[in-house]
Formats: C-alpha cells, structure tokens, sequence
C-alpha cells in the first residue's frame, strides 16, 4: 500500500512537472509562431489621412517581415472613439491592433462618458511617427515671430479668430494650450475639416491656425500665409529655418503622434515582438525616409516609454481641455 501510494505521489508530481513546463512552452511558442494568420491594422479615421497612411507604411513592412498580411480595417467616427472600442473589446491575441493617436489622449477627458479607458484598457505596444504642426497666420497680421505675436494679441485682447478642423480637435487644443500659457486672448472659430479653415486663413477670415505641417508647407512657402513657428520641442528638418514654439515659450509642444496599440491582456511576447519589429522598420533607411516625406519623425520606443510617453500626453492634453471648457456634444 505504501509502494502505490508512493508510486502516486511520483506519479503527480511528474504531472505537475509536465504541466507547469507546458504552461510556460505555450506563451513562448505562440509568440514565435505568430502571426499565423492575417493581422487587423484598425485605423479610426478615414483612409487618406496620416493615420491610414502611416498603418500602410508600417503594415506593408510587417507583412513582408512576418510572412502574414497586415490588412488596413478604416472604422472613422467619434473621434476614433469606435474604432477604439472595437479593439478593446476583441481578442488580446496580437490579431486585431489600433493605430492609436493624439485623438486617442484628448478623448480621455474631451468625451465624459466613453465605454472604455483608452489608458487602462490599450496596452502600448511601439511608436510610429510625430507630425509637427505649423502655427501659421494670415499675412495682414503684423506679426513676424512668435514674441511679436504674443505682443500683438495682448494688445488686441479678442480680436484673434483661431481656426480649427473642430472643437476638440489637437488643432484647437494647441490654440488652447497656446493660449493658456501666453495669455493671448484668442476666439476659438470651428471649421468642419482643415481645409475650409486653411481658406478662411488664406482669405483672412480668421488670422491664426496651428496647421498640421504637410497641409501647411506649400502655403507657407507661396506665402499665403506666413509660418512663425513648429510646435515640435525640436525644429523640424523639412523646414529648419521656422523655429520651435518652445523657443519662445518654454515648455510648448503640441505635435500630433502615432503608434500601435493593442488589447490589455495581450501575451508580452507578442507585443514585444510587434515593437521589435515595427523599430526594425523604423529604423531602416527607406521606411523612414517614406514616413519623413509625410513631415513626419519617425518614434523608436519600447512598449514601455510609449505607456510613459502616452500617460504623459493624456495629462497635458486633460489641462489643455479643462483651460478651454471644451466638451463631446
């Protein structure tokens, strides 16, 4: 009696063994055979705009370097509020990634009730690209730098219309913040889209726009409109002679940015798989040139200076939408 039970007292601790060994052999196997089937880029925006061309970019190079297609799924609306909780509510098995963005911080406290935490319920997963926007106003103004226009608004407390692509917008919202720390009293004029904005600033219906930089560059050097200033904390190579906000008022930077995330939960394995592999692009020569031909800088971070970075930019941009009082309808 003491030999059988002694012989299954072996026996489970043999099965034990074997289990707790299978536990760990399956995480590490499923990320080395992922993926094994296509993958879903969603983007919340509309194919055409930085967000679906930048998923392209990076979605062509995945599907060359891991053997599957990663296919473009555009799910516009709220803001990428939709496409957002698509991604939160499927599978955390690296099969469906969300092209997160600056939208993604700002929604946070724009929306006062949304169906997910964007911070809580998206793990970071790697960087994309930062898009640098222009501050950039209509000629008639007297203003040639930063510092000038800062003197002229206050002297004019109420009589700078700021265009928008709408409320809410990272447009707005870095009018917002600009006006916050300046003091220049600005009146918020809401376009539906930039490109009726980028008129009215051309026309001089409204005098002030921080435009995103590839909509801006030809305007600016035609000299429709006239650029003080990129909101990046760091010049930008395509237009190196335009300083930074920053210089002027320390502490400024208002860039759009993009990157992958995925559903919490998903294995470790596969995130870091994902951003060694998305780094990899970024950091070859052709992808980055491709993305820098956008205006953009490519973003080379570990999934865990991207949770850093985001939780930073979801504070920032919660003051910016207090200051402004701007709220979802």
């Amino acid at each position: 009696m003491r030999r059988y039970v002694r012989r299954l007292a072996i026996l489970g601790f043999v099965v034990i063994a074997a289990w707790a060994g299978g536990a760990v052999q399956p995480a590490a196997a499923q990320a080395d055979a992922y993926p094994n089937r296509p993958v879903k880029l969603v983007v919340g925006f509309a194919a055409g705009g930085p967000s679906d061309l930048l998923a392209r970019i990076i979605g062509q190079w995945l599907t060359e370097r891991l053997g599957q297609q990663f296919v473009i799924e555009n799910r516009p609306g709220a803001g990428s509020n939709i496409a957002t909780e698509a991604v939160v509510n499927a599978s955390p098995d690296g099969y469906t990634i969300l092209i997160v963005a600056t939208g993604n911080a700002i929604n946070t406290s724009f929306y006062d009730k949304l169906p997910f935490d964007f911070v809580r319920d998206i793990a970071p997963v790697a960087g994309l690209a930062r898009v640098p926007s222009v501050m950039a106003i209509n000629p008639s103004l007297p203003a040639k730098t930063v510092a000038e226009f800062i003197t002229y608004g206050k002297a004019n407390p109420g009589k700078i219309n700021a265009a928008s692509g709408g409320t809410g917008t990272a447009v707005h919202l870095a009018a917002e913040l600009f006006k916050t720390m300046t003091g220049v009293n600005l009146v918020h004029v809401p376009y539906r889209g930039l490109a009726p904005a980028m008129t009215d600033l051309i026309s001089g219906q409204v005098q002030l726009m921080f435009g995103d930089m590839p909509s801006a560059i030809q305007d600016i050097r035609s000299g429709s409109i006239r650029g003080l200033a990129v909101t990046t904390a760091a010049r930008s190579a395509i237009m190196p002679d335009l300083p930074t906000v920053a210089e002027t008022v320390p502490g400024y930077e208002a860039s759009a940015w993009f990157g992958l995330g995925a559903p919490k939960g998903t294995p470790p394995a596969i995130v870091a798989k994902l951003n060694r592999e998305v780094n990899a692009g970024l950091s070859d020569a052709k992808l980055s040139e491709r993305i820098e031909k956008l205006g953009a800088a490519p973003i080379v971070v570990t999934p865990l200076e991207f949770e850093t970075f985001i939780a930073a930019e979801t504070r920032k941009w919660a003051a910016a939408v207090k200051a402004s009082g701007a709220k979802a309808e």
